[in-house]
């Protein structure tokens, strides 16, 4: 990981406010993605539960959810650049090669090697954009420090508060943090539809009803407070004038834009 981040700290403008465009051509590769778009919303759901549960740590939670990011990752990389992902991400960004399947690869393996770090690095903020257009979806990945909007909810671990409590305080700071995952839990369930609702199932579903739909996906952490935001987002209809011939990288969309201006503050992107 420290080779890489070496390699990053020279090449990290390559991959620098860029989205991944894959096509849809047929309903098989529609039927692909409402699969791993309802992964990701039973995961969300299954997060939900557990921060609803007073037994379950707020650092199982997290490594829960983290575990399934990065087995969602190295799947992808696995089937863009095959077994040796890493020796093809490091290609393209030493400028040994020029292609999507390089780009794609060293796009995943950046935000792979990222999110292992994110729980550990704090201030550093998570946002995912995913949105479906007529022939093609977009992933949006970035990392960022900054401040986080009040739209999304807020929740505490009383295992990250540094401070030295007597009992009683520390039974006070435990409830109070629970009741705030409570209500992380509560907004979570509520708001996980937005995912299904983007992409519905295509054989169930008429095109017009399916063609156009999103949603963006941000967490960050400022010491022993959490913050997500999961909210619909509607795709920009004049975003792409062509059809999607191949996956590959392009710039972020305005619908990115226009929801980090919306969602966060003062922020510096990372990547």
């Amino acid at each position: 990981m420290t080779d890489w981040r070496e390699r990053m700290e020279s090449g990290s403008e390559i991959l620098r406010q860029q989205a991944v465009r894959v096509p849809l051509p047929d309903v098989e590769a529609e039927r692909s993605v409402h699969e791993n778009m309802m992964r990701i919303a039973a995961a969300g759901e299954r997060k939900s539960e557990l921060l609803d549960d007073p037994d379950v740590p707020l650092t199982e939670v997290y490594e829960d959810e983290l575990d399934e990011m990065r087995q969602s990752f190295e799947h992808r990389l696995q089937q863009v650049a095959g077994e040796d992902y890493y020796e093809v991400a490091t290609a393209y960004l030493n400028g040994e090669r020029d292609d999507w399947i390089g780009a794609l690869a060293a796009y995943y393996l950046e935000c792979y090697y990222r999110l292992q770090e994110r729980y550990t690095v704090d201030e550093q903020i998570f946002f995912l954009l995913i949105l479906r257009y007529p022939d093609c979806f977009t992933v949006n990945l970035s990392f960022l420090t900054g401040d986080i909007s009040p739209v999304g909810v807020r929740y505490e671990s009383s295992k990250h508060v540094e401070a030295d409590l007597n009992e009683r305080n520390k039974e006070q700071l435990y409830a109070d943090c629970q009741y705030s995952q409570y209500d992380a839990s509560a907004y979570l369930r509520e708001n996980v539809s937005c995912i299904r609702d983007a992409f519905p199932d295509p054989e169930t579903t008429p095109f017009e009803q399916r063609r156009r739909g999103g949603f963006v996906h941000i967490t960050g952490r400022q010491g022993a407070t959490f913050t997500e935001i999961l909210e619909a987002v509607s795709p920009d209809p004049n975003r792409f004038d062509d059809t999607a011939s191949e996956p590959g990288l392009v710039s972020e969309g305005p619908e990115a834009k226009r929801a980090k201006r919306e969602f966060l503050t003062d922020t510096t992107v990372v990547m």
